[in-house]
């Protein structure tokens, strides 16, 4: 457990390193680190192809990363906390050499490996079983003992299965056998984590580090303070915003709360925070930034590669949740500010509400207006220009770049952050805004890239850098030329300081990238020993006993695992771990019990309690690192995080049982409805547990916000209890019913049969009915054939990639229960009532209000 008067400073360490060298040892390390940053820009770029070399399989691209990450483990993180900060001793040095060895042996001699897969030589075993043994090491230096040891755990029973008691034992792996499984294929620390942080998280981790050095941090805190300042309890708002900013282009929860809570913590705590809510806030707007898209966290990054989905899609499922916890944080904390009774900072003359809605009309019509024409303009462009387009796009991303510029120096520079500075007016949002529009140019191209051009990340999160460099290399020597005959001359310095900006933005994302390589190589050995000893099933059985097939018990006992797991795992570890032995069992139970939950549901339900780790008590790193700056108590802090948290660990539950809410099937204005309805289902939510709504609840209030809460986000739970939502029907009418149903009907079916390992087990199936005049044509459409069997419909022939064969129906498989759809109400209807209850509320506390309102005056 972290010591309580730990810095913010050791904290941070985790990210980039522990050892501040000097002298000779620095550049070489920082030489390495700008090596590694050059190394993967080249791999994510088309130059490769162009130019006919230095192209590499995936094989050998994760080898040079692992390379990379673990000599600059050995020489960035000390040993013990007793070891030298200053040098790297001549051991280290020597780790690090032998451990990217064992790392680039597998680029160095992978053509005579590919030549005798499983076929390994003395050679190759010494080198595996020295390469597992000094990755541990580096997991420990980096990340500590809790990853280290479950690793060691695994690659243990992964050796020992013949030994283990009772339903834990297997035949056990060989030495030769495991060496060539963990190290030499693509199964253990080469897999598929490691993969997308070669592939895709370096490129995002290293677009946030230069777009940090140019200074969009410092940007997005003074936009969020300007625009959000003025109001009660102003500056925890504009924490939560900046922090929502900062989570796109920060990929570490600790980092986010350092980086914008040394500005916003002491700014809270002037208006009347306690240092514990202050960290609080800072803490719960951090954590969930690695959930706001377009760049959420590693672990996202890997579902692209588990869930088989574009990450397009990741950020579509995963956008509405990130939204509507981010507003009910600023609710909260309006709420918090209520309670304490926080006036607004500085002056400010209200507007009339007309004014401020054509005024927000007229935004939202310039903002999409723009869109369109940028849209609709590179779409004409493009064909017009043919090869020449990429040429042409850049000349205009210039043009567009030397405007911002020329806005920007018509505006006062931006006063750097000072928290000891007396809080008694705040910065014009005006002037803020317009002084770094340029900053929001390489957002635009990346998320141009990923949505529009549908590029993969890893190119998209590339020309996303491309933007930043060119933009770190320039903006000095033209900010500082534009600005000595504008009204507000200043030095921003020359191509130099470019050049230096550069420089380190390349090295601090490599530096933050070290623990991220370590933990998804170590993860992989976790991922391979489950694939190696079947552990993952043996697990499947256990969990499903302890929650004796109860789905909602089974969901907690996952949450409960993740944040235990995460109080020592790293959320992309955690992830990697949980996904892995986890997810397979929910949506395999869920199955059993007639719940259909989609795959991209559960991991973003394990994401979501990955990243909670880093709040709960009493080992929430972020909730430490926020009273280390707050001089709070951590345990606390994370406390009164965790309860600010309580929205963001309800939705995933709310996501499991209606998936609405990550707009799976769901058309724009039936979206539309579902985001307002889903934001002032979590409002009533945060107002429930905040025991505040207009005036303090009453204890019938709170149950009946709660009740209200429920009904919006879970309408088919009540419609359900008024009317059955299917019909039961023979099995044997399967035929019939297929034939009367309206087309694109859903009917449910009970399967029993074998699975692969030939034990019986029974599963819901939810079959969609294709259109077809005739009942022939429709089945032919689901490549489905049936007969009857001694009074029971039986599966004959499933064809070969057809709609039932993707849905899991096989040969030989009886249909031993059948229902299909009522024709009943929307489910939307019961919105009704709940809005009649929340006005209900909403009355009653107003006529409080009213009522104490005279009091107050007289008092």
């Amino acid at each position: 457990m972290p010591e309580k008067n730990i810095s913010v400073k050791e904290l941070l360490e985790q990210d980039t390193g522990g050892r501040q060298l000097e002298g000779l040892m620095a550049k070489t390390l920082a030489g390495i680190a700008l090596a590694w940053s050059c190394f993967q820009l080249w791999i994510a770029s088309p130059l490769p192809f162009l130019l006919g070399f230095g192209t590499f399989n995936d094989t050998q691209s994760r080898a040079i990363h692992l390379t990379f990450a673990l000599l600059l483990a050995f020489m960035a993180y000390p040993a013990f906390k007793t070891s030298p900060r200053q040098k790297v001793p001549y051991a280290d040095l020597a780790l690090a050499l032998i451990a990217a060895a064992t790392s680039a042996y597998l680029f160095i001699f992978y053509q005579q490996l590919a030549l005798r897969p499983s076929n390994l030589t003395f050679e190759d075993i010494l080198v595996a079983c020295i390469g597992i043994p000094l990755l541990l090491e580096a997991t420990r230096r980096a990340l500590g003992l809790p990853l280290t040891i479950i690793a060691l755990i695994f690659l243990i029973y992964s050796l020992a299965g013949p030994y283990m008691p009772g339903f834990l034992a297997h035949r056990g792996v060989s030495l030769a056998a495991l060496a060539n499984h963990q190290w030499i294929t693509a199964e253990g620390v080469f897999g598929i984590a490691l993969g997308v942080s070669t592939s895709f998280v370096f490129l995002f981790v290293l677009f946030g580090a230069l777009l940090e050095r140019a200074g969009a941090g410092h940007y997005f805190i003074q936009l969020a303070f300007s625009l959000l300042g003025h109001y009660r309890g102003g500056p925890a708002k504009a924490a939560v915003v900046a922090s929502g900013f900062t989570g796109i282009i920060s990929g570490s929860s600790i980092a986010n709360v350092v980086t914008t809570g040394t500005f916003t913590i002491p700014m809270m705590k002037k208006v009347g925070f306690s240092a514990n809510k202050a960290g609080a806030v800072e803490v719960g707007s951090s954590v969930n930034g690695q959930i706001m898209p377009p760049v959420m966290g590693a672990a996202a990054f890997l579902m692209v590669e588990y869930v088989g989905i574009p990450y397009v899609e990741i950020i579509k499922h995963a956008f509405l949740p990130a939204v509507i916890s981010y507003i009910a944080l600023i609710y909260i904390v309006h709420l918090e500010a209520m309670k304490m009774g926080m006036q607004p900072i500085g002056q400010r003359t209200p507007k009339p509400w007309l004014i401020r809605i054509t005024g927000f009309a007229f935004g939202a019509a310039l903002i999409s207006g723009l869109s369109l024409a940028v849209y609709y303009g590179l779409g004409w462009l493009k064909p017009l220009m043919g090869d020449f387009s990429l040429f042409g796009v850049a000349l205009l991303l210039i043009a567009v770049y030397l405007g911002l510029l020329k806005v920007a120096v018509s505006q006062p520079v931006l006063e750097p952050e000072d928290p000891n500075k007396p809080l008694e007016s705040l910065p014009d949002a005006r002037q803020v805004f317009l002084s770094g529009l340029h900053f929001l140019l390489p957002v635009v191209v990346l998320v141009w890239c990923l949505m529009v051009e549908r590029l993969s990340p890893g190119l998209s999160a590339f020309w996303g850098s491309v933007i930043l460099i060119f933009i770190l290399l320039t903006q000095r020597p033209l900010l500082s030329w534009m600005r000595r005959s504008s009204a507000h001359p200043h030095d921003h310095g020359g191509v130099v300081d470019g050049i230096i900006d550069l420089r380190e933005g390349l090295i601090g994302g490599a530096r933050n990238m070290i623990g991220i390589g370590i933990a998804t190589a170590t993860a992989g050995i976790i991922v391979g020993a489950v694939s190696q000893t079947g552990v993952g099933l043996v697990l499947s059985d256990l969990v499903e006993f302890l929650s004796m097939g109860n789905l909602m018990l089974m969901l907690i006992l996952t949450a409960l695992f993740s944040l235990i797991l995460g109080l020592g795992l790293p959320t992309t570890a955690n992830y990697i771990v949980v996904s892995s032995l986890m997810v397979p069992v929910i949506v395999t139970l869920g199955q059993q019990h007639g719940l259909i939950v989609p795959l991209i549901a559960v991991h973003l339900f394990v994401f979501y309690f990955g990243i909670m780790a880093d709040v709960t008590p009493p080992v929430g790193l972020a909730s430490f690192a926020a009273a280390a700056i707050s001089r709070g108590d951590p345990i606390f802090t994370g406390a009164q995080a965790f309860y600010y948290s309580l929205r963001t660990v309800i939705l995933p539950f709310l996501f499991i049982f209606n998936t609405d809410l990550l707009l799976i099937d769901v058309g724009f204005w039936h979206g539309i409805l579902v985001f307002i309805t889903a934001t002032l289902a979590m409002l009533v939510f945060s107002a429930a547990t905040q025991n505040w709504f207009l005036v303090k609840n009453r204890w019938y209030e709170t149950l009946l916000l709660l009740l209200v809460a429920f009904m919006l986000f879970r309408p088919g739970y009540w419609m359900d209890k008024i009317h059955e939502p299917y019909e039961d029907f023979d099995p044997i009418e399967l035929v019939e019913v297929i034939q009367q149903v309206d087309a694109e009907s859903v009917l449910r079916l009970r399967i029993a049969g074998e699975d692969a390992f030939g034990d019986l087990r029974e599963f819901v199936v939810l079959l969609p009915v294709p259109k077809g005049d005739e009942v022939d044509q429709r089945l032919e459409k689901l490549g489905l054939e049936l007969f009857e069997d001694n009074g029971q419909m039986m599966i004959d022939n499933v064809a070969f990639g057809s709609l039932a064969a993707d849905l899991g129906l096989e040969f030989d498989q009886r249909i031993i229960a059948l229902s299909a759809p009522t024709d009943r109400w929307t489910k939307e209807w019961i919105w009704v009532p709940a809005l009649g209850l929340f006005l209900l509320v909403v009355l009653l506390q107003r006529r409080r209000r009213t009522l104490s309102e005279p009091n107050l005056a007289t008092a």
